[in-house]
């Protein structure tokens, strides 16, 4: 076999190796979902800061793959729907689990 294509061979095996850790999985988002992620939870938790009224430091923000989990404490059901319509405003939100509880 030549020196080129057996080189070119291994360099084509090695990308094809490699490829497969920069997706994502059902279970693990990929850097880009990750990043992307990130930068919705910090805008959803300003926002929330921003909100009058919401105690938004009560309030726990997580994204995974677009989808916005809030989870902790408010006082009221208003604020609890406040919240989620809030975060659904953000760009990048496929969808919000509300899972605040009203104490």
């Amino acid at each position: 076999m030549p020196r080129s294509l057996l080189f070119a061979s291994s360099i084509a095996l090695s990308l094809t190796m490699i490829a497969p850790g920069c997706s994502s999985s059902p279970k693990q988002e990929s850097t880009g979902e990750y990043i992307d992620s990130s930068a919705v939870t910090a805008e959803v938790k300003a926002d929330l800061l921003a909100a009058p009224g919401l105690k938004s430091m009560q309030i726990s923000v997580e994204t995974y793959k677009g989808v916005v989990q809030l989870s902790g404490f408010v006082d009221s059901y208003d604020a609890k729907r406040h919240a989620g319509s809030i975060a659904m405003a953000v760009d990048g939100v496929k969808s919000v689990r509300n899972d605040l509880v009203v104490r």
